[in-house]
């Protein structure tokens, strides 16, 4: 089977990948693959910080700084201020937003499942395995500390829908 052909797809989605794509084609790849009137579908997940969320990636942070290694950049949004590309996606000519909408959870983990999740963050696959072992130590060792040896962390993701114009 070679490549796909132009036109053969009704939708394109792209999940937590999007944003790798160079900005000046990949609206114009998308468009390329679709059918008329096909449809673009891409979100991605996100860290967000609800004002009763749970504290533990803010205290965690002297330990990314001190390995240099930090997270934050002074930007901690709340559920529903993730960055929306409407315009980027109006402006790209090849496609009409249909929605845009947000949405919000919370998952606990436990010091390995936690430690699971950083391992699939190219920030921290890309960290030296010395700075890896110590933030890993250090995270093991606040969440055995904490009640219930328990994290929580908050996502939140904005899908965007377009349809193609012809």
């Amino acid at each position: 089977m070679g490549p796909p052909e132009e036109g053969d797809f009704r939708l394109v989605v792209a999940a937590t990948a999007w944003h790798w794509i160079d900005p000046t084609l990949r609206y114009g790849k998308a468009w390329e693959l679709l059918r008329s009137h096909g449809y673009l579908a891409f979100w991605s997940a996100s860290h967000v910080f609800p004002d009763d969320g749970d504290r533990f990636f803010m205290e965690i942070q002297d330990i990314y700084d001190e390995i240099g290694e930090s997270l934050a950049n002074g930007r901690w949004p709340r559920p529903g201020e993730l960055e929306e590309h409407r315009d980027e996606i109006e402006a790209s000519g090849f496609f009409d937003v249909v929605d845009v909408r947000h949405f919000d959870w919370e998952t606990i983990y436990d010091a390995n499942r936690y430690i699971n999740l950083l391992e699939t963050f190219s920030g921290h696959i890309a960290m030296e395995e010395s700075k890896r072992r110590y933030l890993y130590t250090e995270i093991r060792r606040r969440i055995a500390a904490r009640p219930h040896g328990l994290v929580r962390r908050h996502w939140g993701a904005v899908l965007h829908i377009a349809r193609r114009r012809d």
